[in-house]
């Protein structure tokens, strides 16, 4: 995600709406000012994720969002990984 999206706890907020999900991934900040995410899971479940991902928190202003795909799904679970 691209825009303004660090600094206004848009790590918490995915990791919060992905474990509502009920997804499994992980969410870090990038050191280019964007915020890095893998999300796995159903698929309807990834998809209203990647929704939820475009709007962002209250504070975010998402613009720009990237997808692709990975080759290894991550670990259960949702976590705060550290910056890359």
């Amino acid at each position: 995600m691209r825009g303004r999206v660090q600094g206004v706890f848009f790590r918490a907020w995915t990791a919060e709406e992905a474990r509502a999900l009920g997804l499994s991934g992980w969410v870090r900040n990038r050191r280019d000012g964007s915020v890095e995410a893998v999300f796995s899971g159903p698929p309807a479940a990834v998809e209203a994720m990647l929704e939820r991902c475009r709007g962002g928190p209250p504070l975010a202003q998402v613009s720009g969002l990237e997808v692709g795909e990975e080759a290894t799904p991550p670990p259960a679970g949702f976590a705060l990984a550290p910056t890359a």
